[in-house]
């Protein structure tokens, strides 16, 4: 069977740096790189009052999103891509350098399963 994409999905804990735009968007643009998409847009945005951040950018291969709960040392993060091209866990050690976390749980789901 083949799929349509891969969706990774990555829990951190314990993390520096989730309460900063510049660092969240700076990750997001690294990791998208690691990745091999090719970047469309790029949207992030502070949210009150733990001084959360939200991040996603747009993929032609499908999106990479980043939440943050800096209040918990929190972040959760979706890396999905589509192609034969694209490595969605070529992300992790970028998330790992950027973001510093005490703990990090990773999940991996195929998405749009074929049957041949």
């Amino acid at each position: 069977m083949k799929s349509l994409g891969r969706h990774v999905i990555v829990e951190l804990w314990g993390c520096q740096n989730i309460d900063s735009l510049q660092a969240v968007e700076e990750a997001i643009r690294d990791a998208v790189a690691a990745t091999n998409a090719t970047l469309r847009d790029l949207q992030v945005f502070p949210w009150e009052p733990y001084n959360g951040v939200s991040g996603i950018a747009i993929l032609s291969e499908s999106h990479l999103s980043i939440h943050t709960w800096p209040e918990l040392g929190y972040a959760a993060v979706d890396v999905f891509t589509c192609g034969e091209h694209t490595d969605p866990e070529a992300a992790i050690p970028v998330l790992r350098e950027r973001f510093r976390p005490q703990r990090m749980e990773v999940m991996q789901v195929s998405r749009g399963m074929i049957v041949d």
